[in-house]
């Protein structure tokens, strides 16, 4: 009989593969670590504030437990978060978006850019350039949407509905959203605001 050769390592027992640890546990361990601290409570405070024991509540940041559905739905009430949040896997701390990431349009004679990468429902931010004696035209909004209008750089005349308001660096001009209105750069020089709206909801 031939010997043949074995495809077998000289010690199979560290072969072995074995299975690779289930990250949910960690996951949900940190996740509820990040967010109870962020919000200043204790694991005392948080474990009343979700209806569950004190040490339910260090088991589940420890990585040791195994909590149910009921658990989780309790947890993520008391920390006014989805569920899936709770098992997410970790985010970076921050995110930079480059100016040609953000949306941008000419409206008038001048550029208005979302300052908002990810929509905030109800909340509109934009950063307004006018040129010298340029108009950018406003877009009247529904009935009840406020409007906030600062200056940073230049001076902006702002109308609204028959009337004027001259707004000058680190002003902040407040007016209903839903009537016409439009911005007005009578200087020599570019112009620089910002404008918040408060859209309001149905």
């Amino acid at each position: 009989m031939v010997n043949m050769p074995t495809l077998l390592p000289r010690d199979w027992r560290t072969a072995i593969v074995l299975p690779v640890a289930d990250p949910l546990p960690a996951r949900l361990a940190a996740n509820l670590r990040h967010l109870r601290e962020a919000r200043g409570q204790t694991q005392e405070q948080m474990a009343r504030l979700a209806g569950v024991p004190r040490a339910t509540w260090g088991h589940l940041e420890s990585g040791a437990a195994n909590p149910t559905l009921a658990v989780l739905d309790r947890v993520a009430t008391a920390l006014q978060v989805p569920i899936e949040e709770l098992t997410a896997a970790p985010r970076a701390t921050g995110r930079l978006y480059s100016r040609d990431a953000l949306k941008s349009r000419r409206q008038g004679d001048g550029a208005v850019r979302q300052l908002l990468p990810d929509p905030i429902p109800g909340v509109l931010i934009d950063r307004m350039e006018i040129p010298p004696g340029g108009r950018i035209p406003g877009v009247p909004h529904m009935p009840g949407t406020r409007e906030y209008f600062t200056c940073e750089s230049g001076r902006v005349v702002v109308a609204v509905a028959g009337e004027q308001w001259t707004v000058d660096p680190g002003d902040v001009l407040v007016f209903r959203g839903d009537q016409r209105h439009s911005y007005r750069n009578g200087a020599k020089q570019p112009a620089v605001g910002y404008s918040v709206v408060l859209l309001t909801r149905p």
